[in-house]
């Protein structure tokens, strides 16, 4: 492996700090939902990225190596799932009803209101796959044609949006059951809903993982087939 320019260290030093803080931030105020351990340092990169007037390709090339992380700490959340695979089991038709549901609705809702919205076909295809994780995403944004960076941006979005208002629409529609409320955020706001579910309960966490790898598997596989014989918006 090459080794990192002194540069592209301080780039990955700066991420870890902004996260490390944003974790001290978001223990100090309890979990708070406004205390996003993604959203949080984001903010102060993109902060610093323009303030230095850094590329965000360069930022890319420095930091490449938490983005490979990312895949096996994906992986990772099979760990809850194999422990508690009897519990998912018992619900798994009505789960498996929900997965289809909510797999068509993000990615038609979304598609459907930029097209409206008059967004280009680039990003059309890039915001198609928002609801899955961002090694999926971006690799099913480049199979379709959209763009792998774009697409990532929007799955940051959408994780963000979920994870801080999730909880609150659960409580306004009246949805109690743990269970129901993670596989939703799994579903909907991937890995950023499904961190978010661990903190707030254990057994919403492991159908958080759940909805979110079954989404995953899914959209790579079902998005670019369908995309590709229906056409896709124009």
């Amino acid at each position: 492996m090459t080794p990192l320019a002194p540069r592209a260290l301080l780039w990955l030093a700066i991420t870890v700090a902004a996260y490390v803080a944003a974790r001290a931030l978001q223990a100090r105020l309890r979990d708070h939902p406004l205390a996003n351990t993604v959203l949080v340092p984001a903010a102060v990169v993109v902060a610093l990225l323009s303030l230095t007037r850094t590329p965000g390709t360069q930022y890319q090339d420095a930091t490449h190596v938490l983005l490979w992380i990312l895949g096996p700490a994906t992986v990772a959340l099979a760990v809850p799932l194999r422990v508690n695979a009897r519990v998912v089991r018992r619900v798994a038709p009505a789960a498996l009803a929900s997965l289809v549901a909510g797999s068509v609705t993000a990615v038609v809702t979304a598609v459907g209101i930029a097209w409206a919205l008059g967004a280009e076909p680039q990003t059309l295809r890039s915001l198609a796959p928002k609801s899955v994780t961002t090694p999926i995403a971006m690799g099913i944004a480049q199979a379709i044609g959209g763009a792998p960076p774009l697409a990532a941006v929007f799955v940051i979005a959408t994780g963000a949006v979920g994870a801080l208002s999730g909880g609150a629409l659960f409580d306004r529609l009246g949805v109690r059951d743990v269970r129901a409320r993670g596989f939703a955020m799994g579903v909907a706001a991937h890995g950023m809903g499904t961190a978010r579910a661990f903190q707030v309960d254990l057994t919403a966490g492991v159908f958080s993982s759940v909805g979110m790898t079954l989404n995953g598997i899914v959209t790579a596989v079902v998005l670019p087939v369908l995309w590709q014989a229906l056409g896709g918006p124009p």
